[in-house]
């Protein structure tokens, strides 16, 4: 019967997780980037209720 290589499987978890949360640090930084500085959000808009 084999033995199983726990050693590997925790080193691919381990792998899954950096890789993860890398991709999750990169999506948080690119929004940052792709928004100029001198780009306001638009102002509020008042809605008016017609009655």
């Amino acid at each position: 019967m084999a033995k199983t290589n726990y050693t590997f499987e925790k080193r691919q978890k381990e792998i899954a997780k950096k890789q993860k949360k890398e991709e999750k640090r990169q999506r948080k930084i690119a929004p940052q980037d792709e928004r100029p500085e001198n780009d306001q959000p638009p102002p509020p808009v008042d809605k008016v209720s017609d009655i």
